[in-house]
């Protein structure tokens, strides 16, 4: 059962906030390229993501979750480029999380990172990309983003 709190203004559910990179760098053919990863349980095609941290912003922290999880370091937006929804799976439950997205333009990879040989990798075509995540609102994130860091 998913782990979900009333507001008090709209009775619409809070979900818990999770936030995440877009890594992206522009190939020579000036088409955005989106790095994608393999989430470390499942395989499947993720971007970065995780938890804020307390007493750091919500960009430098998906900042921290692309470098812990691909190596990868540049430039962060200080705004999200949208959010989606997920349902994250625990020990015998599942819960739905919001994940607020934020541009990172790649500028290069570290040669060693916490997660290093954990997760495979792969620069794709923001279409490509979008066809690879399960989840919908990602794909159109994805799909739509134009390599712009804000």
């Amino acid at each position: 059962m998913a782990k979900i709190k009333k507001s008090d203004s709209t009775n619409a559910p809070v979900l818990r906030l999770q936030i995440a990179a877009l890594p992206y760098r522009i190939a020579e053919s000036g088409n955005v390229e989106i790095l994608m990863i393999t989430s470390r349980d499942t395989g499947r095609f993720i971007i970065p993501k995780g938890w804020p941290k307390k007493r750091k912003k919500k960009s430098d922290a998906a900042a921290t979750e692309a470098y812990e999880e691909a190596g990868i370091v540049g430039k962060v937006g200080q705004k999200p480029i949208g959010s989606y929804t997920y349902w994250k799976r625990g020990v015998g439950e599942f819960e739905r999380l919001q994940v607020f997205v934020h541009p990172l333009q790649v500028t290069k990879q570290r040669t060693e990172w916490p997660e290093k040989g954990q997760r495979r990798m792969a620069w794709l075509s923001a279409d490509d990309a979008a066809l690879l995540v399960d989840e919908p609102e990602l794909a159109s994130l994805i799909r739509t983003f134009t390599g712009v860091s804000r």
